[in-house]
C-alpha cells in the first residue's frame, strides 16, 4: 500500500511562478521614495525584470543596524508597481507584515532565512496566510538543515497556501571565506529531487556578498535547472543603506543577465537523446562497478577489524589513515580529481570502514 503524500509533496502547482526564467530584482532595502521609484523604473526599462523586490523590514544581526524603513515604504512599492506594471514581492516575518503587505497589494511574499529557521515564526506567518491566494517563496534556513526547509513548506501547505516556491540563498558556514553564504549546491539539488514540482530560484546576491561572483553563481544555478534569479539592484550601490557590496546598478544587472547562457532541461532532438542515453548507460555500468569494489573493500575492512580485535588493537590508526589520504591525493592528481573531492570521498569511505570494524569489535 502506498504511503500518503506529505503536505510538502502536494503543495506546489506546476504553473507557479508562471515564467521560466523568472527574474526578480530591486534594492536590498527601500530607503526613500525617490530611491525606490528610480531603481524600479530603471529596472523596468531594461525589459529584463519580471518582478520587483524591496526590503521593507530587515532582520539584522545586531541592534542599531538599519532594520528597514517599515510599513511606510509599502506605498512607495505600490506606486512603483503602478508606474511600471510589474508585480512586487517583499519579505515577511510576522503576521502584521503579512497583513500590511497584502493591504498595499504586494503580489508575492517571501519568508527569509532567519524566519525559516524558526518553526514558531513560520507557523505564525502560515496562519496569517490562511484563506489568501498569495504565492509565497521560502528561502532556505540560515544553517544547512534540509528538514527545516521542508518543514516550512509543509506548514504553509497545511495552512492552505497553494502556490509555494523556494529560494536558494546559501548557508552560513564556519570558516567560509569565498562566499558570504556557502551555496552547498547538494542541498537545493536534494530539495529539487524531493519536491520536483516546486519552482526554485537562486539568490546570488546573498550567496556571494559581493558583485564579482554574481555571474558565476547565477550561471551555475542555470546549469542546474533553477527556475530563475533574485538579484539586488540599486541606483547607487556604493551608498546603499544595507548590503552595499552585493548590489549592482540596473544597467549592470541587465549586462549580467545578457552574459548568461540559459539552458533547457531536455530537447526533442533524437541524436542528442540517443547519445545521452548511451553515455548514461556507461555511467550506470561504472557506478555498478564502483559499488561492487566498495563492497569488496568493506569486506576487507571487516577482516582487518577481526584481526585487530583478536590482538587488542585500536580501530583508528592515524598514520595509516594519513598514508591512505596522501596516496589518494597523489593518484587523484594524476586522474584530474580535485583534492576537495578526494578528501570527501575518503572521509566517507573511512567512516564506513570504522563503523564496520566497530561492529566487529562489539560482537
Amino acid at each position: 500500500m502506498s504511503q500518503p503524500q506529505t503536505a510538502a509533496e502536494t503543495a506546489a502547482t506546476p504553473n507557479f511562478p508562471g515564467k521560466k526564467p523568472l527574474i526578480i530584482s530591486g534594492p536590498c532595502s527601500a530607503e526613500t521614495e525617490e530611491q525606490l521609484i528610480e531603481t524600479c523604473t530603471q529596472l523596468a526599462a531594461t525589459g529584463k525584470v519580471d518582478m520587483l523586490r524591496a526590503g521593507i523590514w530587515k532582520p539584522r544581526t545586531k541592534p542599531g543596524m538599519f532594520e528597514g524603513i517599515g510599513t511606510k515604504g509599502l506605498p512607495w512599492l505600490q506606486k512603483a508597481r503602478q508606474l511600471t506594471g510589474l508585480p512586487t514581492t517583499v519579505e515577511v516575518a510576522t503576521p502584521k507584515h503579512v497583513e500590511d503587505a497584502l493591504a498595499f497589494e504586494v503580489d508575492v511574499l517571501w519568508i527569509g532565512a532567519r524566519t525559516t529557521v524558526n518553526p514558531f515564526s513560520v507557523q505564525a506567518v502560515a496562519d496569517a496566510l490562511r484563506g489568501t491566494n498569495v504565492p509565497v517563496f521560502i528561502k532556505n534556513p540560515v544553517h544547512p538543515d534540509l528538514e527545516l526547509w521542508l518543514g516550512a513548506v509543509e506548514r504553509l501547505a497545511k495552512a492552505g497556501v497553494k502556490n509555494i516556491g523556494l529560494i536558494h540563498r546559501g548557508f552560513a558556514s564556519y570558516g567560509n571565506t569565498e562566499y558570504r553564504n556557502a551555496p552547498m549546491w547538494h542541498l537545493p539539488i536534494e530539495m529539487k529531487r524531493r519536491l520536483p514540482e516546486l519552482p526554485i530560484i537562486c539568490d546570488p546576491s546573498h550567496i556571494c556578498g559581493n558583485r564579482t561572483g554574481l555571474a558565476a553563481v547565477a550561471q551555475k544555478s542555470i546549469n542546474l535547472d533553477f527556475d530563475g534569479l533574485m538579484l539586488e539592484s540599486h541606483i547607487d550601490p556604493d551608498n546603499a543603506w544595507s548590503d552595499a557590496k552585493q548590489q549592482v546598478t540596473p544597467q549592470r544587472m541587465a549586462e549580467l543577465l545578457d552574459g548568461l547562457v540559459w539552458r533547457h532541461e531536455t530537447t526533442d532532438q533524437q541524436e542528442f537523446l540517443t547519445v545521452l542515453a548511451q553515455l548514461r548507460e556507461q555511467i550506470n555500468q561504472l557506478d555498478d562497478e564502483i559499488l561492487h569494489l566498495l563492497g569488496r573493500r568493506m569486506q576487507v575492512a571487516e577482516s582487518i577489524g577481526t584481526y585487530k580485535k583478536e590482538n587488542d588493537i585500536t580501530i583508528l590508526q592515524t598514520s595509516r589513515w594519513n598514508e591512505i589520504l596522501e596516496r589518494g591525493m597523489q593518484k587523484g592528481d594524476q586522474l584530474g580529481l580535485t583534492h576537495d573531492f578526494i578528501r570527501k570521498y575518503f572521509d566517507a569511505v573511512h567512516l564506513e570502514s570504522i563503523n564496520r570494524q566497530n561492529r566487529v569489535m562489539s560482537k
